[in-house]
């Protein structure tokens, strides 16, 4: 069950933010399996929601999940909400982020929703005693440009992008893993990966889930994959034939749809869960 309240992450107001935005809510749009896509725009006031998994059913590692929309929306339910109350089922605590979106002007899209994650790293860390979790084992799982976003997180942890707000901030910064589906916008040129990511030796273990048939995003995945390998990061790539872009976790008769029982075998690879 979900924490009653979300957490609002900059209780004085995001970095930056000189307006509130009204938060649009849209149910009107593609379907995915049959069923709608929550797609949010206009977020000013960024949030985290804590799923906890059941105390009976409970290892101690964290997800925190970030849903994609090209960093101008967010697909909430299809990849925020659904994945958390899955990975619940299997004993993995979550927390949800509600980032910054759409991608503010004059800045690189991912640093308004780059700051929000990190905190949302710190505050989930900094609560672990409270939550009844693991300091260390706690990790970023993102879709899409969430999954950009979490690959951010992933290798930019040694400086945080934002003003401390409190005594949580006080915390690391780095996930303990990272888990990134149908990852967009980590691709450069000539088999490199994007400039802004940097990936070291210390880059936390990742594991990376794409479709062939996803064609326009598939060098994203297997530009980053080599990144990872020629800094030998431990990382395990899952490339499955059919199943296109934005299915999320929903049955839509494809392979790909195992792919959250691959992460918890690989969880269990890593030491996140037993």
């Amino acid at each position: 069950m979900a924490q009653q309240n979300p957490v609002l992450l900059f209780p004085n107001g995001a970095p930056g933010e000189n307006k509130k935005l009204k938060q649009v809510d849209d149910l009107s749009g593609n379907k995915v399996a049959g069923c709608p896509v929550l797609r949010i725009s206009d977020v000013s006031e960024p949030t985290l929601t804590f799923y906890p998994a059941p105390a009976d059913n409970n290892y101690g590692a964290t997800i925190i999940v970030n849903p994609g929309g090209g960093y101008q929306i967010l697909a909430y339910n299809l990849e925020g909400t659904e994945i958390c109350k899955r990975f619940n089922s299997h004993g993995v605590n979550c927390v949800l982020v509600k980032y910054r979106v759409p991608a503010r002007e004059g800045l690189p899209r991912y640093a308004a929703p780059l700051q929000d994650l990190q905190r949302a790293i710190a505050y989930t860390r900094s609560h672990a005693a409270q939550w009844n979790i693991d300091p260390d084992k706690i990790g970023v799982m993102g879709f899409s440009a969430g999954a950009h976003l979490s690959a951010m997180a992933s290798t930019a942890y040694s400086e945080s992008t934002y003003p401390a707000v409190d005594e949580s901030d006080n915390v690391s910064l780095r996930p303990d893993f990272c888990i990134l589906i149908y990852p967009a916008y980590l691709d450069g040129d000539h088999f490199s990966i994007a400039p802004e990511l940097k990936v070291t030796p210390e880059t936390p273990p990742t594991f990376l889930v794409q479709t062939e048939d996803d064609s326009r995003l598939l060098n994203s995945s297997i530009f980053y994959y080599y990144a990872l390998k020629e800094a030998k990061v431990p990382a395990s790539m899952h490339l499955y034939p059919s199943g296109g872009h934005g299915y999320g976790l929903r049955n839509t008769g494809d392979l790909v749809n195992e792919w959250p029982y691959r992460v918890m075998d690989w969880l269990r690879d890593i030491g996140m869960v037993k």
